[in-house]
C-alpha cells in the first residue's frame, strides 16, 4: 500500500481554506463544525473503482472525508466511459487508481488518498479491511461480494453495500450489531452463469450514479450518526418505472457468519463456494494439448476460407447482431434455441459463439444434451474476433 499524504494524521481541525470549501456543511445544524471533523477524522475503504467507485470517489472526497482507499487493479477502457464518470477519455488504457486518483485530488486536495492496487482475496482483505471505519462494496461478482461481506462480519465493519444490472439497483448497510448481513439476502450463491454480467446484459450508465451516490449518503450518514440508515432495510430502485421500494431486512439467526451460533470464523475460497474456480498457471492446457470443445477465433477463421462443411451460430440478440456480425454466422438466441433444435441436424458440426463465450458455453451444452457431438464454443466470442481476426468488427 502506498498514500498521496496530503492530511496528516494529527490534522483534527480545519484550516480557513477548508472551512470555506466546507461552508455549505458547516451551516447545516446536522453538520456543522463538529460534523465536518468528524468526516475528516474519519477513513473509507472503496472496493472498486468502476460505475459505483467512480461516483462513491468523486463524493466522498468532496465532502471531506479525510481518508480514502481505493481497490483496484484494472486499467481504463473505453467500454468504462459510459458510465465510470471518474475517468475520461485521456485516461483509456491508464490504471483506473491514477486516473480516480487525480479526480479526486482536483475536487479535494485535502483528502489523503491510499492505494491498494491488488485483486482482493481471501490472503490480504484483512490486512487491507482492518485500517478503515467503512467499506463500500462496489464490486460486480458474487465471490468477492461474499469474500467483502465475511470479512467485514469477523472485523465488525460496517459495509455499505451497492448493486447495478441494466435498469435495476439495490443498496443497503450490512454486518452492523444486530443487522443482517449479505449471506442473510442470499445464503447461496446463484448457479454459475445463471445471472449474466454487465458486460453480457448491459447496464444503463446512469444508473450506478444513483445507486452510488446512495452508497455515498448512507457512508457520510454512519459518519455523522445522522438520519435514518439503511440497515435492515433493502432499497430497490427501477429506472424505467421510476420507482424506489423497499424491503425488511433481518438477521438470520441461522446465519453460518453472523448467527447465533457462527460456522464460519476464517475467509474461504469464494471462488470455489460459488462454483467459479480459478484457474492458475499450472492448470493451463500443456503445449501440444488441445480442448476438444472449443476453438479459437483464428482456427473458425480458417475454417471459413477453406470452405469447411460447419455451422456457425450466434446466439447472441438480434440487437447484438445490429452492432457486430461474423459473416455466415446464423443467428439463433440463446433463448429461442430449444425451439429451433429440430431444424438442426445432429450430424453436422456446429461452432457456437457470442460476445465472451458464456452464453455460447450454455449452447455448447444444450445441444450436446440433445443429442448433438461435433459442438464447439468459440473462446472468447466475437470481443476476440475482433482482436484476432477483424478489428473492422466493433467491440461493445
Amino acid at each position: 500500500m502506498s498514500a498521496d499524504a496530503l492530511l496528516p494524521d494529527e490534522a483534527v481541525s480545519l484550516s480557513k481554506e477548508e472551512i470555506l470549501r466546507y461552508s455549505r456543511h458547516l451551516i447545516m445544524p446536522e453538520v456543522g463544525m463538529e460534523g465536518q471533523l468528524k468526516l475528516k477524522q474519519a477513513s473509507v475503504l472503496l472496493i472498486g473503482a468502476g460505475g459505483l467507485g467512480a461516483p462513491l470517489g468523486l463524493y466522498l472526497a468532496a465532502a471531506g472525508i479525510g481518508r480514502i482507499g481505493m481497490v483496484d487493479f484494472d486499467v481504463v477502457d473505453f467500454t468504462n466511459l459510459q458510465r465510470q464518470v471518474i475517468h475520461g477519455t485521456k485516461d483509456v488504457g491508464r490504471p483506473k487508481l491514477d486516473s480516480a486518483f487525480d479526480s479526486m485530488r482536483d475536487i479535494n486536495p485535502f483528502v489523503r488518498l491510499e492505494r491498494h492496487e491488488v485483486p482482493i482475496t481471501s490472503e490480504n482483505a484483512f490486512e487491507i479491511l482492518k485500517n478503515y471505519d467503512i467499506i463500500v462494496d462496489g464490486t460486480d461478482n458474487f465471490p468477492t461480494r461474499y469474500l467483502i461481506n465475511d470479512a467485514c462480519v469477523l472485523l465488525k465493519k460496517p459495509n455499505v453495500y451497492g448493486s447495478i444490472f441494466r435498469f435495476e439497483g439495490q443498496a443497503t448497510i450490512f454486518a452492523t450489531e444486530g443487522g443482517p448481513c449479505y449471506r442473510c439476502l442470499y445464503p447461496e450463491p446463484p448457479p454459475p452463469g445463471l445471472v449474466p454480467s454487465c458486460a453480457e446484459g448491459g447496464v444503463l450508465g446512469i444508473l450506478p450514479g444513483i445507486i452510488g451516490l446512495v452508497q455515498a449518503t448512507e457512508t457520510v450518514k454512519l459518519i455523522l450518526g445522522i438520519g435514518t440508515p439503511l440497515i435492515g432495510r433493502l432499497m430497490l430502485y427501477d429506472a424505467l418505472g421510476m420507482k424506489f421500494r423497499e424491503l425488511k431486512l433481518r438477521r438470520n439467526p441461522e446465519c453460518p457468519i453472523c448467527g447465533d451460533h457462527r460456522t464460519i470464523t476464517e475467509l474461504i475460497d469464494y471462488h470455489q463456494f460459488c462454483g467459479i474456480p480459478q484457474q492458475t498457471p499450472q492448470e493451463a492446457p500443456v503445449t501440444g494439448q488441445t480442448d476438444p470443445t472449443v476453438i479459437e477465433p483464428t482456427e473458425v477463421k480458417a475454417k471459413l476460407d477453406r470452405g469447411d462443411d460447419f455451422v456457425l451460430i450466434d446466439v447472441r440478440e438480434p440487437h447484438e447482431y445490429q452492432i457486430a456480425k461474423i459473416p455466415g454466422a446464423k443467428l439463433i438466441p440463446l433463448g429461442e434455441l430449444p425451439k429451433h433444435l429440430g431444424e438442426l441436424n445432429p450430424n453436422d458440426e456446429f461452432v457456437m459463439h457470442c460476445k465472451m463465450g458464456g452464453r455460447s458455453a450454455k449452447a455448447c451444452d444444450l445441444l450436446r444434451q440433445n443429442g448433438f457431438t461435433k459442438v464447439r464454443n468459440m473462446t472468447g466470442g466475437i470481443t476476440r474476433w475482433s482482436d484476432t481476426v477483424d478489428p473492422s468488427v466493433p467491440k461493445y
